[in-house]
């Protein structure tokens, strides 16, 4: 298994450290919800140096951008992220990405560290204007700072005055390190990621100066456990579970990053046929009724039948009631619909509700 730069830096915050996208990462902590309710109510930071940092140059960067991704990245402009997803040709998705404008002729790809190798070798398979393809995932550290206090704590450290809205990004000094700061995130809370290269003692600085920066708001390190029930109490989608090669982004509630006017790429003939012809399911959020534990691969029922299955499901820290994101047949895809959990073999009063779960 890899290890990320802060590895040393999990084994003295006391992190219960598992294997994921084949690195040992952090888990938790303290607890979900103690780190959870830090993101929520004050600021923590997430290692999520595994996720993969993929850079398209060249003349033709822009062709390959929207000949691979579903959304319209003509429309970036430097400086700009875009949310977007790429597809197989009979519409199922590859990954769910992030698409920074560099510049004209650059282009930065953030793909699910599970996927990269994949996400990689497809992107090379389908680059028929020769675009300059370059996986610089292994040189990145990248961390993510998220919650209220989030800009505090992360301008006590810049060079620059912060002054990002949604979905953009600079290139600035943090704790003196070279870096892409951006303003995405994975939470629903205002936040910050920290891209940089580097050895571990730049990353073992960076990560001691956020946190003596955020001691005066009892910041906190979060780990995967809480990002898990962050995203999900947001209803953002998580691959392996709400999406995979076998959902197309129109049932998985993606028609908004899907641009099928934007001019051909990948799949776009079978998702214009997909969005034309209806589709048969929809992901949809539920809240259970009872006390229960909704997991991935559970059967939701109606009038004692099947009906579809739950991707995600947890407890919701905030809200203390079980929640989940699931796809059902399309005509009980509706809000206020009432439908059933089965979990072992017990049938649970659940919902059909509007998203976010948690109202920001």
């Amino acid at each position: 298994m890899k290890r990320t730069k802060y590895y040393n830096a999990h084994k003295n915050a006391g992190a219960k450290l598992v294997e994921f996208a084949g690195y040992e990462m952090p888990v938790q902590y303290s607890s979900i919800i103690e780190e959870h309710k830090a993101v929520r109510e004050s600021v923590g930071v997430f290692d999520v140096s595994h996720m993969g940092e993929i850079f398209v140059e060249g003349e033709n960067a822009l062709g390959f951008v929207q000949h691979i991704t579903t959304n319209d990245a003509s429309k970036l402009v430097p400086g700009k992220v875009q949310y977007s997803a790429m597809c197989y040709e009979d519409g199922g998705i590859v990954d769910d990405l992030l698409v920074y404008m560099i510049s004209e002729k650059k282009y930065l790809l953030v793909v699910n560290g599970a996927n990269i190798d994949k996400d990689f070798e497809w992107m090379k398979k389908n680059n028929p204007m020769n675009a300059e393809l370059l996986n610089a995932s292994d040189e990145y550290s990248l961390l993510a700072v998220q919650g209220p206090n989030s800009t505090q704590v992360v301008q006590k450290l810049c060079e620059q005055q912060i002054d990002l809205e949604y979905y953009t990004f600079m290139f600035t000094k943090i704790a003196g390190i070279d870096m892409i700061l951006s303003r995405t995130g994975y939470t629903g809370e205002i936040g910050y990621e920290l891209y940089f290269t580097g050895d571990e003692n730049d990353a073992e600085l960076v990560w001691n100066e956020l946190f003596k920066a955020g001691e005066e708001f009892n910041i906190k390190p979060a780990g995967l456990g809480c990002r898990d029930t962050l995203r999900l109490e947001m209803g953002y989608c998580l691959y392996g579970n709400d999406i995979d090669q076998t959902t197309n982004p129109i049932e998985a509630g993606l028609g908004w990053i899907t641009k099928l006017k934007k001019g051909d790429f990948i799949a776009s003939d079978v998702l214009k046929k997909v969005k034309e012809e209806g589709v048969k399911r929809k992901l949809v959020p539920m809240i259970a009724k009872e006390k229960s534990f909704p997991r991935h691969g559970y059967e939701i029922s109606k009038d004692g039948k099947k009906i579809g299955v739950i991707t995600s499901g947890t407890v919701s820290p905030i809200l203390d009631k079980p929640i989940a994101l699931g796809y059902v047949q399309t005509e009980f895809a509706v809000e206020g619909e009432e439908v059933n959990f089965v979990i072992r073999n017990k049938e649970i009063p659940a919902i059909v509700v509007k998203l976010p779960f948690v109202k920001k």
